[in-house]
């Protein structure tokens, strides 16, 4: 019995570290989501596709010679300044128009992107050659992969560094003062444009860097982006939209559920917890758990 015992307690230990790891990559997906939502009032129904193009990007530099992690800054200057080209281009035009432009606007987008995915890369499931850190590290009984721990390590120093530069910078106070009140921030001389461009460059820079790390252990294919942009959407609603900390918070759940709802119940019904704490949440507290009313 105490074998048993000690068996399961290690087993849950091993799921709750592995889902707190899951769930800080889910928050660096989710932190460039609500950074968009915070400051432009637009839901980025492409979000998932740019983390794809993250990953296709990671590849391509992987089959030149740099690996993910060395290839992660390159990701996501590049993912930045495709943003930033996709709003000048696109996103700024939608947001002339009624709200409902947006909403089908980027999901056109999203069509648009993944198709022509479908089209250069077919639909085969594409991983980095030689991929580095496929070791296990043990921590006393527990055992994780290293991959899975450099993804959520990288995740967290992301997402705090996302954090203190909205948080503690000038340009940062300036986003905050858009998110508040864009009418004001433009009496008070802020450039409303300019900072509408930098918080969706910054939010497709979020995915790019994640898109980088996911590939240390994920297969990159033109729908990839679905399976985590869906997670994203629900962090987001969970944590409360335009909330940074209510995203890593709802992530970090949402990374328990889904790996205890795996293993418990089944890998076909690991969502099924997740979902059912976001109507709880939704029901309860209809802003979030850290969003405002």
């Amino acid at each position: 019995m105490a074998d048993a015992a000690v068996e399961a307690l290690t087993t849950f230990a091993l799921l709750v570290a592995g889902g707190l790891l899951t769930g800080l990559v889910f928050a660096l997906v989710a932190l460039g989501l609500t950074l968009v939502y915070g400051v432009m009032d637009v839901v980025n129904f492409a979000h998932g596709e740019f983390l794809m193009l993250a990953m296709y990007a990671t590849l391509g530099l992987a089959l030149l010679g740099i690996g993910p992690l060395v290839g992660l800054p390159l990701v996501a200057a590049a993912l930045f300044l495709f943003g930033i080209v996709v709003y000048r281009i696109f996103i700024r035009r939608l947001l002339a128009g009624p709200p409902e432009a947006t909403v089908f606007g980027t999901f056109g987008l999203l069509v648009l992107i993944q198709g022509a995915a479908q089209a250069l890369f077919s639909s085969d499931y594409l991983s980095v050659p030689n991929r580095p850190l496929q070791g296990t590290l043990h921590l006393g009984p527990i055992a994780l992969a290293q991959s899975a721990l450099v993804e959520g390590a990288g995740a967290l120093v992301l997402t705090a560094l996302v954090f203190a530069f909205v948080e503690y910078t000038e340009t940062g106070r300036a986003m905050r003062a858009v998110a508040e009140d864009r009418v004001a921030a433009t009496l008070m001389g802020i450039n409303v444009q300019r900072i509408n461009a930098l918080a969706f460059g910054i939010g497709a820079a979020c995915v790019g860097a994640a898109g980088a790390l996911l590939m240390l252990s994920y297969p990159v294919y033109p729908t990839v982006g679905s399976q985590f942009a869906l997670t994203a959407f629900v962090v987001v609603a969970l944590g409360g939209f335009g909330s940074i900390q209510g995203a890593l918070v709802a992530a970090l759940l949402v990374g328990l559920l889904e790996v205890l709802g795996g293993f418990y119940l089944s890998p076909e019904l690991k969502m099924v917890p997740v979902y059912l704490a976001y109507l709880v949440v939704v029901l309860l507290r209809p802003q979030g758990l850290l969003g405002r009313r």
